[in-house]
């Protein structure tokens, strides 16, 4: 495995750089990246050798060859961090993993607590990377990602039995405590009673916190438990202190406080700020859970001597004919070989009607068979099925960030050093200012300065809220692919739809065919051409000409947004548009021309069938609009939304459609690279664009959008480039997907301004700001508890977005 040399030689592995001329564009390419020292393509070795001072350039060097069209084999992965406690642990886990050579992209959420990254797989892995993460003294599950998640699940159960266990005896022991410490401090022995209480909780129960604490400053670093570790700490051992030694005080005239009390309590609501939090945490990943439910463990395959034989899913294989009995789940994708049954396929769709399925039709994983009972053939097994896709789906986009989280993640990273010294800087105050208390009352206003503030609100603020977006979207049959693509559609102001698929139901039927002449032969040309297309449209044709016979054909070619051609003895002949005829000065005879404009003013989709001289047939084809597209169409437009159709399809059909649905805009006759051209246009006029597509020829408008949205029920291409997917093509779940980014970007906007104000009013108080004033100075217990509710509060507050409509 080529890797750096002792020279500091970088080699990145290239693909489909094949010739010296693909070698010279690579190279001029990389000439013109800042930061690469030396570079050379060693086009024998398939590879680029460069010499960079800064990791970081690594990437830009691999976006430069990708953006010529070459490629540089990458591994993209999602591993769970272990050991986190708050956001500033994320921001370590991500500095250390982003500055490990051949990196090219890191990103830890602190609220799913995985770690999302991209690197090249000759120079790192995962468990090189799990090393680095460790030694910053966390951990990375390295696992292969079936078993991952039960493992995950099982440490997260052991987790939060361990941190129940830990609150539950923190509180019994804090409650002696708190009781003396508050209304029997003069009792005997008060002070060795409370020792003996509060000990085992700061060294048994609250052990983590010190360890934690102490790996970070080993790395020169901070994070939650270097608070809560420096605020419990101090106060404990100035209580031990004063307890022997009252003296040191009485002789300055002093009296000896003690604060076991406070140490003991703010452990204890730390820990069950972290319980409640964890639970809360728990319900915001409710919808992954909901979905891994979905799929059986177990399955019954029929034998090839046709006994049935009980498997593990994770035996099933590809091929295999699978038996399903009325009430059971579907274990994977497949097509039914025999029998027929209806199946709820509302996890998929979110409709709630149950669909017929017979021979032939294809039925997916996770879905619930009703009353029949059938067999299918397994197509698509383990990671393949669209279940596992739309899990792997849900998974990216929950841990995915939205661009409000990286100004977030920057002051979470410099929160704890920044609340470390306004502690010190409190202390310092009290000192000259603070008159004959001003060492014992600076220390306890230091260690509530420590007590009350709080990175980890501030951390779950945004990730909890695009867990829950995310998550309810995909109940609803909305799958969101990234939490930008969410945080951008409230902003949207104009929709691009297309039509054949999209607004209609994309499944076209033949209405009528006007032959010039009843010729067999020239039926024969048109099925074979219509056969070789892979035109919706052109389906529509050869279901209708059932029973005709196809002949051979040569030359075929298909010209993309105006139909396909082919020779047939040593003659050429046409399917296609009434521009493609005119291309090829195509004589088209009076009969047939009327009734191409009869069909047009019927709204249907008119196709010419033509020899090299003159047409020899017009064929009409609908396709009727889905049920559901003016209601939604009237909802965006509602919303102040400006909706255009694009469409391949002729003037006089576009104008049919755009007057049924209500739509004021659109255009005909439309090429699919002007597609892409038409939303650059609306974006240079200011407007935030989303396109609506199904198909390949809306691929490349798709990836121009600024939010993309595919049909579910469309290509598979579609819905790759796309950041949305409306898995049952229902036009409605649209001004539903924006209502829900309305309401998701409202969420994280709550939750942020109460972490920060939260924080901005909470340490100057807890300072001693308002003891000059009236005299208060808050107790570190009460800043215990206020901390652990803040944490709790936003992750409350994002749960609060499940239930609103």
């Amino acid at each position: 495995m080529a890797t750096e040399n002792k020279n500091g030689i970088i080699y990145l592995p290239l693909e489909d750089v094949e010739s010296e001329h693909c070698a010279l564009i690579v190279d001029k390419g990389l000439a013109q990246v800042k930061g690469i020292e030396s570079h050379n393509v060693e086009l024998n070795n398939g590879r680029a050798a460069i010499t960079v001072k800064d990791n970081a350039v690594i990437g830009e060097a691999v976006k430069a060859i990708k953006d010529l069209g070459y490629g540089v084999p990458t591994v993209k992965n999602t591993l769970p961090v272990l050991g986190m406690t708050c956001a500033s642990c994320a921001g370590s886990v991500e500095t250390s993993v982003k500055n490990t050579p051949g990196v090219l992209a890191a990103s830890v959420n602190f609220a799913t607590s995985n770690l999302s990254v991209e690197y090249l797989p000759n120079m790192t892995n995962a468990s090189s990377l799990q090393k680095i993460v460790q030694s910053s003294g966390y951990d990375l599950l390295v696992e292969d990602e079936t078993k991952q998640q039960e493992t995950l699940e099982a440490i997260h159960a052991q987790k939060f039995k361990a941190l129940k266990n830990k609150t539950i005896w923190a509180i019994i022991l804090s409650l002696p405590v708190v009781v003396i410490g508050m209304f029997f401090m003069d009792m005997p022995y008060a002070n060795p009673i409370m020792f003996a209480f509060s000990t085992p909780v700061l060294i048994w129960l609250g052990k983590d916190f010190f360890i934690n604490a102490w790996k970070q400053a080993k790395h020169r670093s901070a994070n939650m438990d270097t608070l809560v570790a420096l605020s419990t700490g101090i106060a404990y051992l100035f209580s031990v202190f004063n307890m022997p030694f009252p003296e040191f005080w009485h002789n300055r005239g002093l009296h000896a406080h003690v604060y076991f009390e406070a140490a003991a309590v703010i452990i204890a609501f730390i820990l069950l700020g972290k319980l409640l939090e964890e639970k809360a945490k728990g319900n915001t990943s409710s919808a992954i859970k909901k979905l891994m439910g979905l799929q059986p463990k177990t399955v019954i395959i029929i034998q090839a001597d046709g006994t049935e034989k009980q498997t593990a899913i994770d035996d099933v294989n590809a091929g295999d004919i699978i038996l399903v009995k009325p009430g059971e789940k579907i274990a994977v994708d497949g097509i039914v070989t025999s029998g027929t049954s209806y199946v709820d396929e509302s996890m998929l769709s979110g409709e709630p009607v149950p669909v017929m399925k017979k021979e032939n039709e294809k039925v997916f994983a996770g879905t619930i068979n009703q009353k029949g009972s059938f067999q299918f053939k397994a197509v698509k097994v383990g990671k393949e099925t669209m279940l596992s896709q739309i899990i792997k789906m849900v998974q990216d986009a929950q841990g995915s960030k939205a661009p409000v989280q990286k100004l977030v993640d920057k002051i979470a990273g410099i929160f704890v050093p920044v609340v470390m010294g306004i502690a010190v800087l409190t202390f310092i105050i009290w000192l000259v200012l603070g008159g004959d208390n001003g060492i014992v009352q600076g220390l306890l206003a230091a260690v509530t300065v420590l007590v009350i503030a709080c990175p980890c609100a501030l951390g779950l603020a945004t990730p909890t809220a695009i867990m829950v977006g995310v998550g309810k979207g995909a109940e609803k049959g909305i799958l969101i692919k990234d939490a930008e693509s969410l945080e951008l559609a409230k902003k949207v102001n104009a929709i691009i739809l297309d039509k054949t698929g999209t607004i209609t139901e994309g499944r076209p039927e033949v209405t009528g065919i006007q032959w010039l002449n009843d010729d067999d032969r020239a039926k024969d040309i048109l099925l074979s051409i219509e056969k070789q297309s892979e035109h919706p449209l052109a389906e529509a044709v050869v279901k209708h000409l059932d029973g005709v016979q196809p002949t051979t054909l040569s030359l075929f070619d298909s010209i993309t947004g105006k139909g396909a051609k082919a020779d047939y003895n040593n003659e050429t002949y046409f399917v296609g548009n009434k521009k493609l005829l005119a291309e090829n000065n195509i004589t088209i005879a009076e009969v047939l021309l009327q009734q191409a404009v009869e069909w047009g003013n019927q709204s249907k989709t008119v196709v010419w069938f033509a020899s090299s001289k003159e047409a020899l047939a017009v064929i009409a084809i609908a396709d009727k609009i889905k049920e559901t597209s003016v209601q939604a169409i009237r909802e965006m437009q509602e919303m102040g939304i400006d909706l255009y159709m694009l469409t391949g399809d002729n003037e006089a059909t576009a104008k049919a459609i755009a007057q049924q649905t209500g739509i004021k805009h659109y255009k005909a006759e439309v090429l699919p690279q002007h597609k892409a051209d038409f939303v650059k246009e609306l974006q240079q006029q200011g407007k935030v664009v989303a396109m609506v597509g199904d198909g390949i020829n809306d691929s490349t408008a798709l990836a121009t959008a600024d939010v993309s949205i595919a049909m579910g029920k469309g290509s598979d291409i579609a819905m790759d480039v796309a950041k949305m997917t409306i898995i049952s093509s229902d036009l409605t779940k649209i001004p539903m997907a924006m209502r829900l980014s309305k309401q998701t970007v409202a969420t994280i906007k709550q939750n942020l301004f109460w972490a920060f104000i939260y924080n901005l009013i909470g340490i100057p108080i807890a300072a001693g700001i308002l003891y000059p004033i009236n005299g208060f100075l808050l107790n570190p217990m009460i800043a215990g508890a206020a901390m652990a509710l803040s944490s709790v509060s936003v992750v409350s507050n994002s749960l609060l977005l499940k239930w609103r409509r």
